[in-house]
């Protein structure tokens, strides 16, 4: 299943890469560059494909939340699908899966209940892709900022009243199993994929989500500090981490800019130190 994943993924990323609809060339010494094109495993989704240092992003422009993150070796660990009725082995997962039943269900790869957003470039240099993504109904806005090490999501409008989450739904490593495991800023300790945690992170706030099989972890940080609870639950095909999430219910009220990406080590004291440097 890994295997055919990774072979769909690089199909499309090489079609698009020849059959662009606008793509600025750039020097091969880029370290960000950005492409046009179509997620395959999300359906054929148009899709902006932003590549940086060790990981390839597959941003959905129709829903306005990734539908796949790949590692340097092909491997996805999002896994989305928007077959209906799929839920938890594809339709839920993605990043940020912010809005969800609060004026309306943004920032989703689209799916069954995802609703439409616009999207404009802002930004396409050597180091650095600016996306801003706008609900259709104009009361959120998200900015998608993809730098060399990593990707910043930021909630830049949020409706007044109502509140969000981020998320982290995927596969690490390319299938949710025993195998998998998880750090976070409140503990060294490698804990199974299985075990919950429930509270507010110290800052910086931040988890980190492994596989045996591999040397790299995928992190999710959340830059500013708050009291909100940032729990995380398995699901029997794929992580639930939330920051600002408990349950069923969000607390997040303000623009706040989270980071994901991948580290290429699973050691957790430079995980933490390499984390740290991103809001120094």
């Amino acid at each position: 299943m890994i295997i055919y994943r990774m072979i769909k993924h690089t199909l499309i990323l090489v079609a698009a890469s020849v059959c662009l609809v606008s793509c600025v060339n750039k020097p091969q010494h880029a370290s960000v560059t950005l492409i046009h094109g179509v997620d395959e495993s999300a359906g054929g989704l148009p899709a902006y494909i932003v590549k940086i240092r060790n990981a390839t992003f597959y941003l959905e422009k129709t829903g306005g939340g990734l539908s796949s993150m790949l590692d340097s070796d092909g491997v996805d660990w999002i896994g989305f699908s928007n077959e209906a009725g799929s839920g938890w082995k594809g339709e839920y997962r993605g990043f940020p899966n912010a809005i969800h039943k609060q004026d309306g269900n943004y920032f989703h790869a689209m799916n069954a209940n995802t609703d439409k957003s616009s999207s404009i470039v802002k930004i396409n240099t050597d180091d650095h892709v600016r996306i801003v993504f706008t609900s259709a109904n104009g009361k959120w806005q998200g900015r998608w900022d993809f730098y060399s090490d990593r990707c910043d999501f930021t909630m830049t409008k949020v409706s007044p009243g109502h509140k969000y989450w981020i998320q982290y739904e995927g596969v690490p490593g390319g299938e949710m199993d025993d195998e998998d495991y998880w750090y976070n800023s409140a503990s060294s300790a490698k804990h199974s994929i299985n075990e919950s945690f429930k509270g507010d992170l110290p800052a910086p706030e931040w988890y980190a989500f492994g596989d045996a099989n591999s040397s790299r972890v995928l992190f999710m940080l959340h830059h500013e500090d708050d009291k909100n609870p940032d729990d995380y639950v398995s699901r029997p095909d794929m992580t639930v981490l939330g920051f600002g999430r408990r349950d069923k219910n969000k607390y997040i009220t303000e623009p706040n800019t989270f980071s994901i990406g991948f580290i290429e080590t699973i050691d957790y004291l430079t995980i933490d130190r390499s984390i740290k440097q991103i809001v120094e």
